[in-house]
């Protein structure tokens, strides 16, 4: 696939696709893989239901929050659809702040993924 900029949304909306139409396959279930088990550690820890900041509460802090989770689109979908709807007791969870930034880290780690696809990495290449 020579179409860089389909590339590269395909990449960011689904992580592991970009990888998937260059051919490189191995490196798409590898970037998928950790993606979405990252993506579902974070939710079933409660992740989805983690506030972090409001906008008044600190706008950069609050916008970092979102360019994160931005990293993995159809997963950030996701969580906000679930953050909808959160369980009463989600705030008692151990694990619900943790959760939250592991949201935010498979995001990070999938604008990693998006700029290996591209080449910007200098990766050798399947």
């Amino acid at each position: 696939m020579q179409n860089s900029v389909l590339v590269a949304i395909a990449a960011w909306l689904f992580p592991g696709a970009g990888h998937a139409l260059k051919g490189s396959w191995t490196k798409a279930i590898v970037v998928g893989g950790v993606v979405w088990t990252m993506f579902a550690v974070a939710i079933v820890s409660g992740g989805a239901y983690y506030p972090g900041l409001e906008w008044e509460e600190g706008q950069l802090l609050y916008l970092l929050n979102v360019f994160a989770r931005l990293g993995n689109v159809f997963g950030a979908m996701i969580s906000w659809t679930l953050s909808m709807n959160p369980p009463p007791n989600v705030a008692e969870w151990a694990t619900f702040e943790y959760g939250g930034r592991l949201l935010e880290v498979a995001g990070l780690v999938n604008y990693l993924a998006v700029f290996d696809a591209l080449g910007f990495t200098g990766g050798d290449e399947e």
